[in-house]
């Protein structure tokens, strides 16, 4: 079994538990929940913006504790002035020391795009993304059935949701395209033995259909690489490590675009 396996069935107990706890009208009940959300699309294409989706991580199941001293209100904030398209808040406890609360505060602070990043298994999550303020949402084609993306994607876009469809290969991308997506996200970095090449981006390039935002998620730590994606064609690049890994993330993101 691997590490994803067990995020998974993790997962599932996690979301039992929070059905139990928080019923689908408490969600909607919720003052977030009818908000309008923001343009992914919009927000990705502005030139004035940097096209990077910044990522606010605490920790991973490869890297153990990344920073676990900073604030999301801090973090996040710095993120968006510097230029970042759209924020990346994970919501996964058990293994990335993510919560609920970190998308409010987030979602208090900021006026960009906030991406729940988790690993969504059943439509109460979608639900729950949107009642905590959440523009975009993650689904993940290697623990998702075609039927399930579908669903969960039709549900997404009802909300006014932005979904982002992460896939590792070709046959996950074949098997998983559906009109009601925003953009397609091709993770570098392979979930079941969390290895990284972000040539995987630039080999499944040009099988993504045209209509939908094209992202390159993970292993970016230069700018150059960003120049070269961004010349092959993608519009966004989702950057965790590189900015958390350091003990102001806020002065890393304000480097790093600089040499954009």
């Amino acid at each position: 079994m691997n590490i994803l396996d067990k995020i998974v069935i993790n997962k599932k107990k996690e979301v039992a538990a929070a059905k139990a706890l928080t019923s689908v009208a408490a969600l909607e009940a919720s003052e977030l929940f009818d908000r309008d959300t923001y343009s992914f699309r919009d927000f990705l294409l502005d030139p004035a913006r940097t096209g990077i989706i910044a990522e606010f991580k605490r920790k991973s199941p490869s890297k153990g504790i990344i920073n676990d001293k900073v604030s999301v209100e801090e973090v996040t904030t710095a993120y968006a002035a510097a230029g970042a398209s759209a924020i990346s808040v994970l919501t996964d406890c058990d293994f990335f020391m993510g919560a609920q609360i970190d998308l409010h505060r987030a979602r208090a602070v900021n006026k960009v795009p906030l991406l729940r990043k988790d690993f969504m298994i059943d439509e109460y999550q979608i639900l729950e993304a949107k009642a905590w303020g959440a523009d975009i949402i993650l689904l993940i084609a290697a623990i998702l059935t075609p039927s399930e993306i579908k669903g969960m994607a039709a549900l997404a876009k009802s909300l006014g949701l932005n979904v982002l469809l992460e896939v590792h290969n070709l046959e996950e991308l074949q098997r998983s395209i559906d009109p009601n997506l925003t953009a397609i996200g091709v993770n570098n970095r392979n979930l079941a033995d969390f290895t990284v090449s972000v040539e995987t981006s630039f080999k499944l390039y040009e099988h993504i259909p045209q209509e939908f935002l094209k992202i390159s998620e993970s292993a970016i730590s230069n700018t150059e690489t960003i120049k070269k994606l961004k010349a092959a064609g993608f519009n966004g690049f989702l950057i965790g490590e590189n900015f958390m890994k350091e003990a102001d993330p806020g002065l890393a993101i304000r480097e790093f675009v600089r040499y954009l």
